[in-house]
Formats: C-alpha cells, structure tokens, sequence
C-alpha cells in the first residue's frame, strides 16, 4: 500500500527517539510534517533538522507538527536531537517499512557504488489524515520555508 495526494494515509506506529509509540491516528486534529532523511549527523540532514527547528514555532503556530524519520536507531536519534536542541520527535524505521510505504526507500548511487536508501522527501498531512502535499526529491535549501508556506496557505 503506498500513499496518494487527497487520500487518508494509512495508520503507522512507529518508535520515537524515547522508545515510545507514536500513532498517526493520535495526531488527528493536528498537521502533520512527516519528513523522511537519510542518516543522522550527516551534512545535510543536519541543516534540514536545524532548519525545522529554526521554524519549529512557526509551524506550532499553524497546528504543524513535525517527525523526523529516518533508519537510525533510536540512540543515534537522541544523540541527534541532544546535540542540535532539535524539539520534536525523530522516528526509527529499522526495517524501512514506513519509507517503503511513502515510496521514498529507493537504489540510490554514490561515488559509483549502488544501494538502498531514503530518498530525501517530506509528506504534509492534514488533520483529518488525509494527504494534502509531497515534496519529493528534496533540495535542503529553502525547503522548510516552502513546506511552511503550503501549510499557511493551505491548510490553516
């Protein structure tokens, strides 16, 4: 099952950086900015982080809320979230099953060589669970400013 603009998103659970489940369903009536990055600590994920963090009130204020997710543990998220003040919750998908299900786990290329990975892209999900935006293939510069932008323009 994969996902499409102006149908519900199935239910997910998945881990937070807190071993702690966190539901789809329990964020009804809320935003949400469901991002997916590559690896934590890296050069670009970490300005992508900084920037939803730099923003993190300006989505509060239009109901956003926002989720990391990425296949690092979730030690490797709190160690992430503890060095850059990030304030909201990066999830563990392990076994890629939820970037599987955003189609965003793809072959990717690097210096010649071939492998599976995330490919950098955000999902913007209104509260009723119904999926109103994608941005795939993310360049990091200015993209937390345009995913704003939507959401003030679309949804608030």
């Amino acid at each position: 099952m994969s996902v499409e603009v102006g149908k519900a998103v199935p239910e997910f659970e998945r881990n937070d950086n807190h071993g702690e489940v966190v539901k789809l369903s329990d964020l009804k009536g809320k935003n949400v900015v469901l991002y997916f990055y590559p690896k934590d600590a890296t050069p670009g994920c970490t300005t992508e982080a900084c920037d939803f963090r730099d923003n993190h009130e300006s989505f509060a204020d239009v109901d956003a809320v926002i989720l990391g997710v990425s296949p690092d543990s979730e030690e490797s998220h709190k160690k992430f979230i503890d060095k850059h003040d990030l304030p909201f919750q990066l999830l563990v998908d392990d076994d890629h099953k939820l970037a599987e299900q955003y189609g965003v786990w793809k072959l990717k290329k690097k210096f010649g060589k071939e492998y599976m990975g995330i490919e950098r892209s955000t999902f913007i999900i209104d509260k009723e669970g119904v999926l109103q935006k994608e941005f795939r293939n993310v360049k990091v510069d200015g993209h937390v400013e345009e995913a704003l932008q939507y959401i003030r323009q679309h949804l608030s």
